[in-house]
Formats: structure tokens, C-alpha cells, sequence
């Protein structure tokens, strides 16, 4: 996969990944708003919730250089959802780490566009941001992102429950998966 960095933190063959724009608050909202979309979180997003979401991103952003991007397709720039880096804010065994973790939405599930930004984004992470380990989890009946973890070459290391999901739901037994910078190296 060949990384190009210009007006875009990275591109791939489809896709581009890239800071927030004003744009995207719209159909970022309409996907946090989407049951389907969420339905492997607590919750739905209001508006608000998700305003505010983008306000954390920028400020990771800013305070790390690093965060989740903005993802659109290269075809029609059209915004799909967000791919990248940020820090949990859970205390866990794994935990302070860097995370990798993507959202799109549904109608663009199924065409592989998951798996292609988070591999070029992990390369990213390992070949720029010079990071040693990333970690991704999801609740366990999340099958369709373990899959993608899989797929970008991450390995699964546990299960655990979540600290901030409640200890009844269904949602709250994680799988935590690693990739490691020696190991692809």
C-alpha cells in the first residue's frame, strides 16, 4: 500500500483521509443518529453529542498530532465516516495506548473501504508516527470489526469488560486486538 501525503494526511487507492471539515458535521450526525450504524455502542448520538465529538477529535488532534480522520471517497469526496488514532479515556490493563478504531456508514459497508484505511492507516502510525503498539477492541458480537482487525493484521491478546459499558449489556464483553511496529517490520 503506498501512502501519499499532500492535501491529505493519507491517501490510499479509494480513499482519503483528512482533518474535519464543516462539511461533515451533517452526515456525521445523520450516522451517529443511525441505530444500525450504532448498534454496537450504548447508544445513539444526538447533534449535540456528536458536535461535541468532533470538538474532542480536533482537540486530540492538536494535542497528540494525531486522531481519527475524516475519510471520503476519492471518487466524489463524498464523506463515508472516519478512520485512525486516539487514546481511550478508560482505565484498563492495556491502558494509556493508542487505539485504532473506524465508523462508516452503512451504505457504504461490505466494499472493503474499512479495511483499506485502517491498513494504510496503521502503516501510517508505524512508518510516520513512529508508535509501537496499536490496540483495537470491540463488544464480541461485533463480528464484522474483529473481522477488519483481523484482515489489517492485528492480533488478538483478550477479552475484557468494558469499564463504561454496563456489566449486564450485551455490549460489554470486549475483544482487545495489538499490532506492533517490530512485528511488520
Amino acid at each position: 500500500m503506498h501512502i501519499v501525503m499532500d492535501e491529505y494526511i493519507i491517501s490510499t487507492m479509494r480513499l482519503n483521509l483528512r482533518r474535519w471539515q464543516e462539511s461533515d458535521y451533517l452526515p456525521f450526525a445523520a450516522m451517529n443518529s443511525d441505530p444500525v450504524v450504532m448498534a454496537y455502542f450504548p447508544r445513539t448520538l444526538t447533534g449535540e453529542e456528536t458536535l461535541q465529538f468532533i470538538e474532542r477529535i480536533n482537540k486530540g488532534f492538536d494535542q497528540n498530532g494525531f486522531g481519527l480522520y475524516a475519510l471520503e471517497t476519492k471518487a466524489d469526496h463524498q464523506f463515508i465516516g472516519f478512520t485512525g488514532f486516539a487514546r481511550p479515556g478508560f482505565d484498563a490493563f492495556f491502558t494509556p495506548c493508542i487505539e485504532i478504531g473506524w465508523r462508516l456508514k452503512k451504505e457504504v459497508w461490505g466494499q472493503g473501504f474499512a479495511t483499506e484505511a485502517a491498513t494504510a492507516c496503521l502503516q501510517y502510525g508505524f512508518d510516520v508516527l513512529r508508535l509501537d503498539n496499536v490496540f483495537s477492541f470491540t463488544a464480541v458480537v461485533n463480528k464484522r470489526s474483529e473481522n477488519v482487525m483481523k484482515r489489517i493484521g492485528m492480533h488478538k491478546k483478550a477479552e475484557f469488560n468494558h469499564p463504561k459499558v454496563d456489566a449486564a449489556s450485551p455490549l460489554c464483553r470486549h475483544v482487545l486486538y495489538q499490532a506492533s511496529r517490530a512485528a511488520v517490520q
